[in-house]
């Protein structure tokens, strides 16, 4: 499994990618307004993540009509060769993504809650589908187990290009452990989870005791 990082920080984006285990960006305007960001500079700030990322940089479309949403996914695809365009899971989304397809502009179909929905998109011509976890969380349902049908629902057909699947929305580590036992192809993560999934007690306790017993040996 892949991991990207849902993010519109710089920072955070040059220190991931350090790490050796960076393979794309997902963002949107509203991450890029959390850290000060302004709609108009929306796409200079595409063009600098692109610059540090080398793999795909999800960029979300603000329209909301097909011929509104072609023409933002085509201004955004000029930025940068790696640019995906973000287009939410709606009848305009596909009517948008057939023809973005069409002119080799990779969709991200996103706001993907349900199997015939993601079928849809693959139908449409999505390169990346990415049903939402947490969001049913938030509601008190269970998000994995749609996560879980849709993985295996596209995996049951051809749909004549490559279909990636992004777990999206995931909120903790169990999330990408869990995404990553039923085979979803990325895992699109906040800042703070992905160092989660670096972290566990048990690497501390080892740390702890090789260093105790480093000291003892200089000591010696």
């Amino acid at each position: 499994m892949k991991f990207f990082l849902d993010t519109a920080d710089l920072a955070e984006i040059e220190e991931a990618a350090s790490w050796g285990a960076l393979a794309g960006v997902t963002t949107n305007p509203s991450l890029y307004a959390r850290i000060g960001g302004k709609l108009d500079d929306f796409h200079d700030h595409i063009k600098r993540i692109c610059d540090i990322v080398d793999g795909p940089v999800s960029a979300e479309s603000v329209a909301m009509t097909r011929d509104e949403i072609i023409a933002d996914g085509r201004e955004l695809a000029r930025i940068a060769d790696n640019v995906v365009v973000k287009v939410p899971t709606m009848v305009e989304g596909l009517a948008a993504t057939k023809v973005l397809a069409a002119e080799g502009i990779p969709v991200n179909m996103t706001l993907c809650f349900t199997v015939p929905q993601a079928i849809l998109a693959a139908r449409a011509g999505a390169r990346y589908i990415s049903p939402f976890i947490g969001r049913f969380d938030d509601i008190s349902e269970d998000g994995l187990t749609q996560l879980e049908q849709v993985v295996t629902a596209i995996n049951n057909y051809d749909f004549g290009h490559d279909v990636e699947i992004i777990a999206a929305s995931v909120r903790s580590a169990n999330h990408v452990t869990q995404a990553a036992l039923m085979g979803a192809d990325i895992a699109t993560v906040p800042f703070n989870v992905l160092k989660k999934c670096v972290e566990h007690p048990l690497t501390d306790r080892g740390l702890d005791a090789f260093l105790k017993d480093w000291e003892k040996v200089q000591n010696a």
